[in-house]
């Protein structure tokens, strides 16, 4: 017996899945004035780099490691999220900044930015699921709960960069402060020198990971706080006694790494080096051989002996691009099944070269702009920040 693929039809479901479609019931506004330049135009490449040879230095191009190869061949500088926003601020003379990532990426962008610089998202619908489990009025739900039970002035609330900007704004007005993947320690570490207790915000896999493995916590000194449940789902004597309450949030790449994922991979690749991510779940973090950020696994594998074999456990268009990168390593994805950040693929070539003919033309797109009084908020807690030891 033999099979032939079919191409599955042209349905409005199968485009939205493809980034082609929009859900305006559900998604920010992904209309753009005019038709996208087809996905299969040849020309897209020419295309993209005319419109940047023409904008010149007003335009500075941004592309975050998650993103398509065909899109980071058009970035100026590449890395994580805060990497990509300080390199924003210290190019006050580009007129328009491009990010390709996603949209808490390009907020954070427009509050460490000038006034009269413009940042760009070549498509709104460049969501971040982690992100949005985090809703203002619900944080703000918590934290009233926590002035309820008289435990708020002990509490300093921590966010992950990868929140949205209202989220940074609520941090900073309550005294607190923002983190990276790389640094949480750091962050926790001064937090704890401020109160006894963390509100961790919105991911709770790197803030249990980070005061387990790293502060000394234990697992009994955390609680999930879920916002779709009464009280968090929490007792008053559990807040009472927690030293760091963690919202119910997490990354949906990084959250199918599972730990028989990690015995899979040892089975099959004696020797192996297994590296993944600390958004991953508590479990599969130790079991891993390295744990650290995307620019961490980046250096890791880097340095590591011609030979060596390394399971990635981090989104797959980075994972290919550093096995392309190194082919004297043997480097594979730690699950078997393809896992891609769908949002951050949004950005696709089609979408890249729109914004920028766009700007040529002398309109401006997708400009994403955070409001003064949220901006100054979050400003604060991303300069305590950087004031980290």
């Amino acid at each position: 017996m033999t099979s032939t693929w079919v191409e599955p039809s042209n349905t409005a479901t199968a485009l939205l899945l493809l980034g082609r479609g929009t859900d305006p019931a559900s998604e920010r506004g992904v209309d753009c004035p005019g038709d996208l330049p087809s996905p299969s135009d040849p020309g897209l490449v020419a295309r993209a780099t005319a419109a940047k040879l023409a904008l010149g230095d007003r335009v500075f191009v941004l592309g975050h490691h998650y993103q398509r190869d065909e899109v980071i061949q058009f970035a100026d500088v590449t890395g994580d999220s805060f990497k990509l926003a300080r390199e924003a601020a210290n190019r006050p003379d580009a007129e328009f900044i491009v990010f390709c990532g996603v949209h808490f990426m390009a907020e954070s962008a427009d509050i460490l930015t000038t006034e009269s610089q413009k940042v760009i998202l070549p498509d709104l619908a460049a969501g971040c699921s982690m992100a949005d489990m985090a809703v203002l009025s619900q944080v703000e739900t918590a934290w009233d709960l926590f002035e309820d039970l008289g435990i708020a002035s002990d509490v300093v609330p921590v966010t992950y960069m990868n929140s949205s900007a209202d989220i940074k704004g609520f941090v900073g007005r309550n005294n607190g402060v923002v983190c990276t993947s790389s640094n949480a320690k750091r962050a926790l570490d001064w937090a704890y020198e401020q109160g006894s207790k963390v509100f961790f915000l919105p991911d709770q896999h790197l803030g249990r990971n980070t005061a387990v493995l790293e502060m000394g916590l234990t697992l009994d000194d955390c609680v999930l706080y879920d916002p779709h449940k009464p009280g968090g789902g929490l007792t008053p004597e559990q807040l009472r006694d927690a030293k760091m309450i963690l919202w119910r949030g997490h990354c949906s790449v990084h959250g199918r790494f599972t730990l028989s994922c990690v015995e899979e991979v040892r089975e099959r690749i004696p020797g192996v080096n297994v590296i993944v991510h600390p958004e991953c779940r508590h479990e599969v973090v130790t079991a891993a051989d390295y744990v650290g950020s995307t620019e961490y696994i980046i250096k890791t594998i880097e340095a590591a002996p011609a030979g060596s074999a390394w399971a990635v456990g981090t989104e797959l268009n980075l994972v290919r691009r550093l096995a392309d990168a190194h082919p004297d390593k043997q480097i594979t994805f730690l699950e078997r099944t393809v896992c891609y950040c769908s949002t951050m693929n949004r950005i696709d070539l089609p979408h890249l070269v729109w914004a920028l003919e766009e700007l040529m033309a002398g309109r401006t797109p997708n400009q994403i702009t955070v409001d003064p009084d949220t901006s100054a908020y979050a400003r604060s807690a991303l300069d305590r920040m950087l004031a980290l030891p």
